[in-house]
């Protein structure tokens, strides 16, 4: 089955006008900081941004992808970078009940700051992660740049804006 963009439609969680991102974005620590462009923008590099709270996939992960179930179906696969992760790198992750295992893919080759998730009907939605220690203003800019509609951006280009300026000798 080919893998297509996810543009099917959706609960509009912001509340907003048609046309503003949609909001998945928890301040507690029990659920994702997650923002998406809304269902019916035009085709982007990019879905939306995430701030996962640490660099451990298992303890981010389960909270993104049934976040992700909600919004857009069943996540079947998750695709990763290696960079800005803990070593840990699980190849299967327990999300949900039911014994549901989603497959994990870590890849050296993928842009930095790349997230793929894959859902049972094949279409796919793509995100920035932000790094987990970026400020709030900083990661608030980035996904929000990464969810806007009409956004040309990559997950690197958005990154590298956000990135702390090299230390001068």
């Amino acid at each position: 089955m080919p893998v297509t963009k996810n543009r099917e439609p959706s609960e509009d969680l912001s509340g907003g006008p048609g046309g503003q991102a949609e909001a998945v974005i928890s301040p507690s620590s029990a659920g994702p900081r997650l923002l998406l462009q809304p269902d019916h923008a035009a085709p982007a590099p990019l879905d939306g941004g995430w701030w996962p709270r640490s660099a451990d996939p298992a303890a981010e992960l389960p909270g993104l992808i049934l976040a992700l179930d909600k919004l857009h179906g069943r996540v079947t696969r998750v695709m990763l970078g290696t960079a800005g992760w803990n070593a840990s790198r699980p190849r299967q992750l327990r999300a949900g009940g039911a014994g549901r295992v989603v497959r994990l893919g870590w890849f050296a080759t993928m842009p930095a700051g790349l997230l793929t998730a894959i859902f049972a009907s094949g279409q796919r939605t793509d995100l920035v992660t932000i790094p987990p220690d970026t400020s709030e203003p900083d990661a608030a800019r980035a996904m929000g740049q990464a969810a806007q509609p009409g956004n040309r951006e990559r997950a690197p280009a958005i990154l590298a804006a956000i990135a702390p300026a090299p230390a001068r000798s």
